[in-house]
């Protein structure tokens, strides 16, 4: 299987979704299953998953050719069952915009911004699945067929991905506070 992951707002579900055209593949949405097998707890607004009963679920699904979509897969899919990874990345402060627009509120935009600058969910992909299975996309400026295209190459072995560093960025902006506050 093919895993698509990073934090919300970088372009999962679009690349997914072209991806799975392309590929003529079926595609197995985490936030989907996670909501309709009742794998989570509401706390304060949002919906908090059970990572280890989506486990379980996912676990007893038969995914083979197909794409897995979320940001919870590093924490939810065996590493015997991916093929490769692609963990998508975006700039934090259009990541901010992002989360004004789907109504976030402050500090879970501020947590999800923090998550990316310090590459989380990267971290996390590679710690599960290994490095030669994982490769990032930087989406922050490119369009939706762009990214298709990032995304063969890299399948087709034809190119090793993006390097991704926000935290330069940020530090150098001397910003690091707006994200990290005490």
């Amino acid at each position: 299987m093919l895993v698509i992951t990073g934090n919300p707002g970088v372009g999962k579900h679009t690349l997914a979704r072209n991806l799975a055209s392309k590929l003529r593949v079926e595609i197995f949405d985490l936030n989907k299953i996670a909501v309709e097998s009742k794998a989570f707890k509401k706390s304060g607004g949002t919906l908090d998953v059970d990572t280890a009963q989506l486990a379980k679920i996912v676990k007893k699904i038969r995914i083979q050719n197909a794409i897995v979509v979320g940001h919870l897969a590093p924490y939810v899919i065996p590493r015997s069952q991916v093929k490769f990874a692609l963990i998508l990345r975006k700039n934090p402060y259009k990541l901010i915009a992002i989360y004004k627009k789907r109504k976030y509120t402050k500090r879970k935009a501020i947590e999800n911004a923090g998550s990316e600058i310090l590459g989380v969910i990267l971290y996390d992909a590679v710690k599960s699945f290994g490095a030669k299975k994982t490769a990032q996309i930087d989406t922050t400026n490119i369009s939706i067929k762009q990214m298709t295209q990032k995304a063969l190459l890299i399948l087709g072995k034809k190119s090793g991905g993006d390097n991704v560093d926000w935290l330069e960025m940020v530090a150098k902006k001397r910003d690091l506070a707006r994200f990290f506050p005490q």
